[in-house]
């Protein structure tokens, strides 16, 4: 068909690539079409754009420049007019045809011409979307990338976001979002493709600047939907009907035939252990070479790139992917000791993505191929499985738990949502670990139905369990919000019936200095968060400043004198300061019509971080 297909996700901080365009880059790709996709600054989309099409003119009117050498120059000019960028570029002076060919796409790109109706390049257009707070971002990107598409009605937009607010989301961009997954035949084009099925174009990744943190590993899913309907949960709207089997194995077969094997197996799916074919599931884990003694051993993935560009699969992704390939191996040799090969790289432009040429990349092969045999020669590693939305407690028995231990797993992941499954959690735990599973880790869910206490205790149960049971557990504390509130949905400022914004910020700063979670170890847990429920309250009061510096301020005595002060209020006074205190809002206490004592206790409040870290720096 030879379709010009652009996938685009909105650019906010993710961790895992977007699964639905990678599935859809490889369907379009078998029908032939050409597939771009983005993440980034969308001026940067259209600047790029502007430029392909001024390069083709600049070489039809002289072959004999290197025009993408002068890239960033030409860039320069197009997006802000410098003068300076215009006079580096060769020509500008003796050819005025080059000349008014720069000048021309200056105006169009200032003037947004890319807009307009004759001068829309793609043909369709896909926008994945993720968190309902992402919603600000993620509607831009959508409006901004419309005016690209020939035809608005080949604007497709689905994923998270889209399939929770699909009413939303046609509002406020005038287009109806596909809801669910591409479960179907027949849903892009006339044909009986079940796009949910293909597997993923890992190609894709290497378009793009950013790099997601989650990598080296094949993404998947092996059942679809839960049987649980909890109230927090968005997944029977994302994933309305539980199909308790995916084989994964063609997937992994395809992933590692075309983009080269992946240590590690992380899976997504929301409720495994509801299977009626989880023995199943794990066997074919098996049979894909995740086994307790399989090795990972790292494919040359630069002959594997070299494949990929005779080919001709993905030229952008993999000229780009091949830049890096060089500079990382220059960087660990250095430029000295391999001078001959990094003044090749050099003289054939092949050290800057914009300059780099399949041509190029042909001719030194032979030059720099030992290199890399030896680059890629590595100690096996272990291999994982990582089950990544959790399991279900309720669900976990021996059996299953015995079945596990024939995979590399690790973590196990167990929900623990309420302190109601406190007991249900604990069987849970010991099961699994009666199994030798020993790396475990958990979700809390906070903010929704729970009161602040609650989340002590859960936390408090995991480190009793570690040292009970010798297992490592690590807690990673999530805070709810009503993704369909319409007060909430495009933020985080909810705040739940027993919470408020002082108790959230409470917990938020203890995380910020645990990176998140929270692992064994006693005496470092009950520093955090307190050894007994009242120096947990106590730290719900604390001031922020006297949180994230505690030692700081306890060395100095100021936490001590703030807690002697608060201690000693009366009861009418304390029920006077708590509305305050709960909003979190310090910043003109000074106008508060209090008496001195009050005014005196929120001062302690009003310390910033700045002042502290300043302190710090004087000591």
């Amino acid at each position: 068909m030879n379709r010009k297909i652009l996938l685009v996700e909105p650019n906010y901080k993710n961790k895992y690539p977007p699964m639905g365009l990678m599935k859809i880059a490889t369907y379009y790709k078998m029908q032939g079409d050409q597939v771009t996709f983005f993440k980034g600054d969308l001026k940067e989309l259209v600047l790029n754009d502007t430029y392909e099409s001024l390069l083709e003119q600049l070489y039809a009117n002289n072959g004999d420049v290197f025009w993408e050498k002068y890239k960033p120059q030409i860039c320069n000019y197009l997006k802000k007019g410098s003068q300076t960028s215009f006079e580096e570029i060769p020509l500008t002076e003796e050819n005025p045809i080059i000349k008014e060919l720069l000048k021309y796409y200056r105006k169009y790109f200032y003037n947004k011409d890319y807009f307009l109706p004759e001068n829309r390049k793609w043909d369709r257009i896909g926008i994945t979307t993720l968190f309902t707070f992402f919603w600000d971002i993620t509607i831009k990107t959508i409006n901004f990338v419309k005016q690209l598409c020939k035809s608005e009605k080949d604007v497709m937009i689905g994923g998270v976001m889209a399939s929770i607010l699909p009413d939303r989301v046609k509002e406020a961009t005038g287009i109806y979002p596909f809801v669910g997954t591409i479960s179907m035949p027949g849903v892009l084009d006339n044909n009986d493709i079940i796009v949910d099925t293909l597997p993923l174009d890992y190609s894709i990744l290497d378009e793009i600047d950013y790099e997601y943190p989650a990598t080296n590993a094949y993404y998947a899913y092996m059942t679809r939907g839960c049987v649980n309907k909890c109230k927090f949960c968005a997944v029977p709207k994302l994933e309305p009907q539980y199909k308790g089997y995916i084989p994964i194995s063609e997937q992994i077969r395809i992933t590692a035939e075309h983009f080269g094997g992946k240590k590690d197996l992380l899976l997504l799916d929301n409720n495994v252990l509801a299977s009626y074919q989880f023995n199943q599931i794990i066997d074919e884990i098996k049979q894909a070479g995740f086994t307790n003694d399989s090795k990972f051993l790292q494919p040359n993935v630069f002959d594997i790139t070299i494949e990929n560009l005779r080919s001709g699969y993905n030229d952008r992704g993999y000229l780009r992917n091949i830049v890096k390939q060089y500079r990382a191996l220059i960087q660990k040799h250095g430029a000295e000791k391999i001078q001959k090969v990094y003044d090749l790289l050099e003289e054939h432009h092949l050290l800057e993505f914009h300059t780099a040429k399949k041509e190029a990349v042909f001719e030194t092969y032979d030059a720099v191929k030992e290199l890399f045999e030896n680059h890629y020669k590595r100690r096996p590693k272990k291999r994982y499985v990582d089950f990544n939305q959790g399991i279900d407690a309720r669900l976990i028995t021996d059996e299953n738990m015995e079945k596990l231990f024939e995979i590399p797993i690790r973590p196990v992941r167990i929900a623990f949502d309420s302190w109601k499954l406190a007991e249900i959690y604990t069987k849970a735990v010991k099961t699994a670990v009666r199994h030798e599973h020993r790396n475990l880790s958990n979700y809390l869910l906070y903010n929704f139905e729970d009161k602040p206490i609650e989340l002590y205790q859960r936390l408090k149960l995991n480190v009793d369990l570690c040292e009970e049971l010798d297992a490592s557990i690590y807690s990673f504390p999530m805070k709810y919000h009503p993704i369909e509130d319409p007060n909430y949905f495009s933020n985080r400022d909810y705040i739940g019936k027993y919470w408020n914004r002082k108790f959230i910020r409470t917990i938020q700063a203890v995380l910020n200095s645990t990176k998140g979670k929270v692992g064994k170890g006693k005496s470092f847990f009950e520093k955090a968060f307190g050894a007994t429920p009242e120096e947990f309250y106590k730290l719900l009061y604390m001031p922020e400043a006297m949180i994230i510096y505690r030692f700081y301020f306890e060395g100095i005595g100021l936490t001590d004198e703030w807690w002697n002060k608060f201690s000693a209020l009366s009861d009418e006074k304390m029920e006077m300061i708590k509305p305050i205190i709960h909003k979190n809002e310090f910043n003109d206490i000074e106008k508060l019509s209090y008496d001195s004592e009050i005014l005196d206790l929120l001062s302690y409040y009003a310390i910033k971080r700045d002042d502290a870290e300043k302190a710090l720096k004087k000591r």
